[in-house]
């Protein structure tokens, strides 16, 4: 079965423009999100304009505020401080990367836990990992909604995560091998998590032979088709969290999307699958979205 991250996203969107509506009724403000920029990178360009879109569909105000890569760090801590200090401003992200002179850790670092609807702060990570409350990394929070919505259940299973970055692969470890006291504000399931987590890179040995032992597997490596049909057992669950582009002279692009999963081959062995594109990355926006809410919703009490 396809894990349809775009029509799961669609219904959570429709929940989350109602709870706008409700809070407009009640004549009560309309949260608030900011999103920093720098620079002209295509690629976040098209993010932030995706992010800004999705704000607009459910009747929350975004801003975009746009600096050029020329900008200093210190120039971008005080706009980051100001977006601390402003009470109109429920959360904010400055969209990665940054120019290579302005250190991310730094900038992150420096953003108010509270105001983190991205969940990259080291006060949230750190809060994550002891099954406090947090603004949850996005994408991780995503995949964690698109499992709870197909009620697939992480209790003793043992989930395989290829790659171990800070926005997915150490958060969604922590998050399906925490004990279910964890609780994500808006979350269809509580009870997601007590999964055996094993965390795989770039230099683990045997990934084929770790990956057959898995029953959930979930790929954020940025390796184009990384997974293929000999690494999965049958009935598996692939999450694929990758999206490359390949050179495809058929397309009118010139190029095509695929994920780190080798969905052709691999699709049939697997009881779930999320496609690319239209799988995690929908439920990654919309993540921002609940995000954002809670972070409102926390604000405002």
């Amino acid at each position: 079965m396809i894990l349809d991250g775009k029509q799961i996203a669609s219904e959570i969107r429709a929940e989350l423009r109602e709870q706008v509506c409700e809070t407009k009724a009640r004549g009560l403000r309309i949260p608030k999100l900011a999103v920093v920029i720098v620079g002209h990178n295509p690629a976040s360009e098209t993010y932030v304009a995706n992010k800004i879109k999705a704000c607009e569909e459910i009747g929350i105000e975004a801003e975009r505020i746009a600096l050029e890569d020329s900008v200093s760090e210190q120039q971008l801590l005080e706009v980051v401080h100001q977006l601390n200090n402003d009470p109109s401003v429920d959360g904010f992200i400055v969209q990665l990367p940054l120019p290579e002179h302005i250190a991310e850790t730094t900038i992150l670092s420096a953003i108010d836990y509270r105001k983190d609807v991205d969940g990259l702060t080291p006060e949230n990570v750190g809060r994550t990992v002891q099954g406090l409350p947090s603004l949850v990394s996005a994408t991780p929070r995503g995949i964690r909604e698109l499992l709870a919505r197909y009620n697939i259940v992480t209790e003793g299973k043992h989930v395989v995560v290829i790659g171990r970055s800070n926005i997915v692969g150490k958060p969604i470890a922590m998050l399906l091998m925490q004990r279910p006291y964890l609780s994500l504000p808006g979350m269809s399931a509580a009870s997601l998590g007590d999964a055996t987590v094993t965390i795989c890179h770039s230099k683990t040995r045997d990934l084929a032979a770790i990956c057959r032992t898995a029953d959930i597997i979930i790929v954020a490596a940025g390796s184009p088709k990384l997974l293929t049909a000999d690494m999965v057992k049958e009935g598996a669950v692939v999450i694929d969290v990758g999206i490359n582009r390949m050179d495809d002279p058929a397309s009118p692009r010139g190029y095509r999307l695929v994920g780190d999963v080798d969905y052709e081959h691999v699709a049939p062995k697997a009881a779930y699958i999320s496609p690319v594109p239209g799988g995690v990355g929908p439920m990654t926006i919309v993540s921002l979205l609940q995000n954002t809410l809670q972070a409102y919703n926390e604000h405002i009490r």
